[in-house]
C-alpha cells in the first residue's frame, strides 16, 4: 500500500511537469493576445502593432492587440497582471507602466516585478519638445531663455502631472529654472490638437505622433528629451546637449504574467528578438522615433537588469523632483 502510495504521488508530481514541457513544445496553438494600456494610434499601440505583424508569421498564429487604456496605464497593466500565465496573454507594457507608476501610485493594484516576468526590451521610444511656430524660440535653449524672460507666459501640453511627459516637463523647469505652466490632457492627442492650435504654446509628445506635424510645419522640434540625437530627426538636438545628462526617453517591454512557463518566454522572446532584427521593422522604427538596439531585443534577463535599472533611476528622479506617491 505505501509503495501504491508513493507510485501514486510521484506520477501526480511528474504529470503536470511533462503537460507543461508539452504544451510549450507546441506553443502557440491559438492567437495571442497583447495587452497594449494606451489608445489606438498611441506610440505603445504603433509598436506594438509593428512587431505583432512579423510575430504573426513567425509564430503561426494571430497576434491580436487589446487597447486597454485609461488611469495612467493601470487599467492595462492590471489587467495583463491577472491574466492566465498559460502563454496566450501578454503585457505590451511602457515604461510609465512599470517604473513610473510605482512612484506615483500609493496603492498600486499591480507589482511591476512581482506580476511579471520580463520578455523582452522591444525599443525606446523618444519623447519631443515641439512648440507652435509662433513661438520665436529655434532651440530649446532659446526657449529657456523666452521663459526667463517672461515667467509663467509659456504652458506645455503633458500627459499629465505624473506621467513621463508631466515627469519631464517638471524635470526641466526644476534643472533650467523655468516656469513653464503644465497642462494635463485626458487624451493625449487632445494635448497635441491644443499645441498645432496654439492654445498651450509648448508640448512634449512621442516623436512617432509628431513626426507629421513638425514635417508639415505646425509645429516646429526643439529638441529630443534624451542624451543623443535621432536617427530619423539628425538636425534636432538631443536636451543633453542644452542640460547635460537630461534623459527622459521611455521605452517598452513584452512582459509575461508571472507564472508563464520559461520556455515559453524564451520562445517568444527569440520571435521577438528577430521581429527587431527584420529589415522592414528597422527601416521603419526609426522614422517613427523608435531606437532599436543594433544587436537585437536581448534576452529576458537583460530585460530584467534593464528594468531594475530603470526602477532605480526613477527612485532618484521622483526624489530629487520631491514626488510623492498619491
Amino acid at each position: 500500500m505505501i509503495r501504491l502510495l508513493a507510485a501514486s504521488l510521484t506520477a501526480a508530481l511528474i504529470a503536470p511537469a511533462i503537460c507543461g514541457a508539452a504544451s510549450a513544445q507546441t506553443w502557440p496553438q491559438r492567437p495571442v493576445i497583447f495587452i497594449v494600456s494606451q489608445s489606438a494610434g498611441a506610440s505603445p499601440d504603433v509598436m506594438a502593432r509593428m512587431v505583432a505583424s512579423k510575430l504573426s508569421v513567425s509564430l503561426g498564429q494571430t497576434v491580436i492587440i487589446d487597447n486597454k487604456p485609461g488611469a495612467g496605464n493601470v487599467i492595462g497593466a492590471q489587467a495583463a497582471a491577472r491574466s492566465a500565465p498559460d502563454g496566450y496573454t501578454f503585457f505590451f507594457a511602457t515604461s510609465a507602466a512599470l517604473v513610473t507608476n510605482p512612484y506615483m501610485v500609493k496603492n498600486l493594484s499591480y507589482d511591476p516585478i512581482k506580476d511579471f516576468a520580463p520578455v523582452a526590451l522591444v525599443t525606446r521610444s523618444h519623447q519631443v519638445f515641439v512648440v507652435h511656430p509662433d513661438v520665436p524660440a529655434k532651440t530649446l535653449a532659446e526657449l529657456i531663455a523666452l521663459d526667463k524672460a517672461s515667467p509663467g507666459k509659456f504652458s506645455i501640453a503633458v500627459d499629465g502631472p505624473r506621467n513621463l511627459a508631466g515627469v519631464t516637463a517638471q524635470a526641466l523647469n526644476k534643472r533650467a529654472g523655468t516656469q513653464l505652466l503644465l497642462v494635463p490632457s485626458v487624451n493625449i492627442n487632445n494635448g497635441l490638437q491644443d499645441t498645432i492650435a496654439g492654445r498651450t504654446q509648448v508640448g512634449i509628445f512621442s516623436a512617432s505622433i509628431v513626426e507629421s506635424h513638425v514635417r508639415s510645419g505646425a509645429l516646429r522640434a526643439l529638441a529630443i528629451a534624451s542624451t543623443k540625437r535621432l536617427v530619423a530627426a539628425p538636425d534636432v538636438p538631443a536636451a543633453a546637449e542644452t542640460l547635460p545628462g537630461f534623459d527622459f526617453s521611455g521605452w517598452f517591454m513584452v512582459m509575461a504574467p508571472a507564472g508563464t512557463p520559461a520556455d515559453i518566454v524564451k520562445k517568444l522572446n527569440t520571435a521577438i528578438d528577430e521581429a527587431t532584427r527584420d529589415a522592414q521593422v528597422r527601416e521603419l522604427a526609426p522614422r517613427l522615433g523608435f531606437e532599436l538596439d543594433p544587436q537585437g531585443a536581448g534576452s529576458p534577463e537583460h530585460a530584467a537588469e534593464f528594468l531594475k535599472s530603470q526602477m532605480a533611476l526613477w527612485a532618484t528622479t521622483t526624489k530629487e523632483l520631491g514626488i510623492e506617491p498619491q
